[in-house]
């Protein structure tokens, strides 16, 4: 996400929130400190949560992502009452912790499996976004929306929320308040959906291949998809994040798309100039080092002497450390939480972000269905 850093401040946009941190470095070590224990806590009721009450047959089922959002928004709920969490804000890194995750999941993943779900990942990515995208811009206008907001609702619903959202409003030069908004009411739809999806798919009774590209299309944030698919299991969560992954590429071209139409149509600006280089600005640059990590991995493992020890290696980076990152990023979706910026919505935006939420969940679960039924990653 830094490579957008520029375009926003050449826009106006901002992200969700300006953050009057603590300066230095005494300010970080604190915030820091908050995530780190926050997540220790989280680790440590997972192991032990089950055996503290033996009798509950239900608890083992519940995955340390629940455990890490409720005890974030928890602390975020304390630190907000105390007037503190705007000033040791400067660690929590939702974006940044689920990255490494991502990359270090990448290293868990043979190639052969990236390669073979490429293919049926696109063809997802491409009806999804096109389909939601473009049905979500036509009932905006009906709902009279402000085109700018249209275009940024539009992008974080059809491909990956806040990423999305803040992609598209530098495209169009959204209004932070827009910005705001829109990330606000994307973290209102993803939360429960991490709990609900996964619910939704033991009801189904859906394989592992399917539930993770079903997940991976229709949650908005890759950091909701990631946990909502880590409580299905690990097969979901790696074809969870190869979706997740090809919809978040699709993402620059969008933006490139967007900047071409409202400089030439919307707002009508006559030689000015798009080049490709926004492109690579705005590609989420994450996805290489996924895939680096996983050819690495895979050579490693199958050019090793002894490739179960090699295997048990990357399993350690593909695994442990892994869980460490995602519960730092799930710990910091709870802390970054603001239900302030969710109770100023307006009506019309919340039923447009609803309608454009049921549809994708629709489409993606038949999508998922139809390319993904047979699926394995052996």
């Amino acid at each position: 996400m830094s490579g957008l850093a520029p375009a926003i401040e050449r826009t106006g946009a901002a992200p969700t929130e300006t953050r009057g941190t603590l300066d230095g470095p005494i300010g970080f070590a604190i915030s820091a400190a908050i995530v780190l224990g926050l997540a220790g806590l989280v680790r440590f009721i997972d192991l032990n949560l089950a055996g503290w009450f033996p009798g509950v047959a239900w608890l083992p089922s519940i995955e340390f992502p629940v455990y890490a959002i409720a005890i974030g928004l928890f602390g975020g709920a304390i630190l907000a009452a105390l007037g503190l969490r705007e000033r040791l804000a400067a660690a929590f890194r939702t974006e940044f912790f689920i990255k490494v995750g991502l990359v270090l999941l990448g290293a868990s993943i043979n190639l052969a499996v990236i390669a073979r779900a490429a293919g049926p990942a696109i063809v997802q990515a491409v009806v999804l976004i096109s389909t939601v995208f473009l049905t979500t811009w036509w009932f905006a206008g009906r709902l009279g929306l402000d085109d700018k907001l249209r275009a940024v609702i539009a992008a974080a619903v059809s491909i990956c929320g806040v990423s999305a959202a803040i992609a598209a409003a530098g495209a169009v030069e959204a209004k932070k308040e827009q910005l705001a908004y829109v990330a606000s009411v994307v973290i209102m739809f993803a939360l429960p959906l991490i709990f609900i999806q996964p619910w939704l798919v033991t009801q189904l009774g859906l394989p592992d291949a399917v539930a993770g590209a079903w997940i991976g299309g229709n949650i908005d944030t890759t950091a909701a998809v990631t946990a909502a698919a880590s409580i299905v299991g690990d097969d979901a969560l790696a074809i969870a994040a190869i979706v997740k992954s090809t919809q978040n590429a699709m993402m620059g071209i969008v933006a490139v798309l967007l900047t071409v139409w409202f400089v030439y149509r919307v707002e009508r600006k006559p030689g000015a100039s798009v080049g490709l280089g926004m492109l690579w600005v705005r590609f989420p640059k994450f996805i290489l080092g996924f895939i680096a990590a996983s050819a690495i991995a895979t050579l490693f493992i199958n050019t090793a002497a002894d490739p179960k020890a090699a295997g048990a290696i990357a399993r350690v980076a593909g695994t442990d450390l892994r869980v460490w990152f995602f519960t730092l990023a799930f710990v910091s979706i709870g802390l970054e939480f603001r239900p302030a910026a969710i109770r100023e919505a307006g009506a019309r935006p919340l039923l447009l972000f609803g309608a454009a939420t049921l549809l994708n969940m629709v489409l993606a679960l038949a999508l998922a269905t139809f390319l993904f039924s047979g699926f394995t990653l052996d």
